[in-house]
């Protein structure tokens, strides 16, 4: 019922500040719980946190909150990541995606994904 595109990676330098950006179409977005997910090469796919279907809640894993924070924009059905102070272990593919109701930390209680976008943070 959504597709989600994620757009804004690319090359940066360790303590760089970087959004990402989420763009959902399709129908019923203002229904979804968005997740971020990241996963590096050789590396299962890493919860990094949620945030509830009005905006009004969010979640972030633990040791991450600090440098993550996740938003949404339902009138242009977006979701945005702001990761601050970027690191050489933060290179990976960072993920959207959606699951209906409530926010869920698991990636496999997800329902659609987009397809991610590229950080690599140069030492």
């Amino acid at each position: 019922q959504v597709q989600l595109v994620e757009s804004g990676g690319g090359l940066v330098q360790t303590g760089d500040s970087l959004r990402l950006s989420c763009a959902a179409s399709g129908r019923g977005f203002e229904d979804y719980a968005v997740g971020w997910f990241r996963q590096a090469p050789g590396k299962e796919r890493e919860f990094l946190g949620t945030i509830s279907k009005n905006g009004q809640r969010t979640y972030y894993a633990r040791f991450m909150e600090d440098r993550f924070t996740i938003s949404r924009d339902n009138a242009k059905k977006m979701s945005y990541l702001q990761i601050s102070l970027m690191k050489p272990e933060d290179t990976a593919t960072y993920s959207c995606a959606v699951v209906d109701g409530y926010p869920r930390g698991s990636p496999l209680e997800y329902d659609y994904w987009g397809l991610g976008t590229q950080v690599t943070v140069s030492s």
